[in-house]
């Protein structure tokens, strides 16, 4: 625990740190979409990882939370750090629309479940192209706050932080929970879990829901920094994928494993589209690792290296064959420490 609470402070340090002694604009940006990315991989896998259920339509809690700050931003006038202020109503409005489509989805098992979470993502995508709040297929435009061009990336960085922070403490306290015991006892065996007292659907939905506030609070942060929301980037198939990449590269269910894996992924993803003209390259490329990933490292980085290390280390405790326990003299030993050698024949 000293160790792992000691890292996760010198990672938090870090990140403290980096748009201070980094100020290369390209760099930062990479770095806020980032951290972004990191802290939705964190909340998809509050509910995925933890209970078993694999979304692939977070997109519709994203996606809502950057339309939500658009429009409220646009109906309010706010302009400047005044629009962060509405990140908490981009997270409700997420709220609700987990609460809308988990009492449907959530009523079906894993597969299925799967399904109807992309159709529900297709259908929001459908529905903000030919809405006029929502500025149709032009899509709506942020807000051009006016800070210093030199520091222009500091304040959604360290926003971005905060959000990732409050994500990972929330996926912590979960999975050290009662309510965490539950999502695991689920993933495990749903049937099983019920016929032990745990409700399953208040809990699903419970974990759901705190996944889709944290998901649409980050993409209400992303709409202000990109400066701009079209229907197919806010709702877009391959956001789930990324994410969905990261949790499993990392670890899935884990604590530090979708953190790890959006730390590792984005930017690399990020540099590859800047490095290449093809714009498919990059998306290629994220298939292509997401099938080593599943093929090579089934259950992920952490939680193979973690057996890995455990393996070595009970090898070099286990005693040699024929070696006595500690404490204990050797079989033929005499008390006084002598060994009697058996005569030959």
């Amino acid at each position: 625990m000293i160790w792992r609470a000691g890292g996760a402070l010198a990672v938090l340090a870090i990140l403290a740190v980096f748009p201070l002694a980094v100020t290369n604009a390209a760099v930062t940006t990479i770095a806020v979409d980032t951290l972004i990315f990191a802290a939705v991989a964190v909340a998809w896998n509050i509910f995925s990882g933890y209970s078993g259920y694999v979304s692939l339509g977070h997109a519709l809690f994203f996606g809502g939370g950057a339309y939500t700050v658009g429009i409220a931003g646009r109906a309010w006038h706010s302009t400047g750090d005044a629009v962060f202020a509405l990140l908490p109503l981009a997270g409700a409005v997420a709220a609700g629309l987990a609460v809308v489509t988990g009492v449907f989805a959530l009523r079906v098992r894993r597969h299925t479940f799967v399904v109807i979470t992309i159709a529900f993502f297709f259908i929001a995508q459908i529905t903000a192209s030919n809405l006029t709040v929502t500025g149709g297929s032009s899509g709506i435009l942020a807000p051009s706050p006016n800070w210093d061009a030199a520091t222009f990336n500091n304040p959604f960085y360290y926003l971005a932080l905060a959000l990732l922070v409050a994500a990972t403490g929330a996926s912590w306290l979960i999975r050290g929970s009662r309510f965490g015991l539950q999502l695991r006892a689920i993933r495990d065996d749903e049937d099983r879990a019920a016929g032990l007292g745990v409700r399953a659907m208040p809990v699903k939905l419970a974990a759901y829901v705190i996944s889709a506030i944290l998901t649409g609070m980050a993409g209400g942060l992303w709409f202000y920094f990109i400066g701009q929301a079209l229907p197919q980037f806010a709702f877009d198939p391959l956001f789930d994928l990324s994410v969905v990449v990261m949790a499993f590269f990392g670890g899935l269910g884990t604590i530090s494993g979708p953190l790890l894996g959006a730390l590792v992924i984005e930017p690399a993803q990020q540099y590859l589209t800047l490095q290449y003209t093809n714009e498919y390259l990059s998306e290629i490329l994220l298939g292509v690792l997401f099938l080593l990933v599943l093929i090579g490292l089934p259950r992920g980085v952490i939680p193979t290296g973690a057996e890995k290390i455990a393996s070595l280390r009970a090898r070099r405790t286990r005693p040699a064959a024929g070696a006595a326990p500690p404490g204990e003299a050797p079989a033929g030993a005499t008390p006084g420490g002598a060994a009697v050698r058996e005569a030959k024949p």
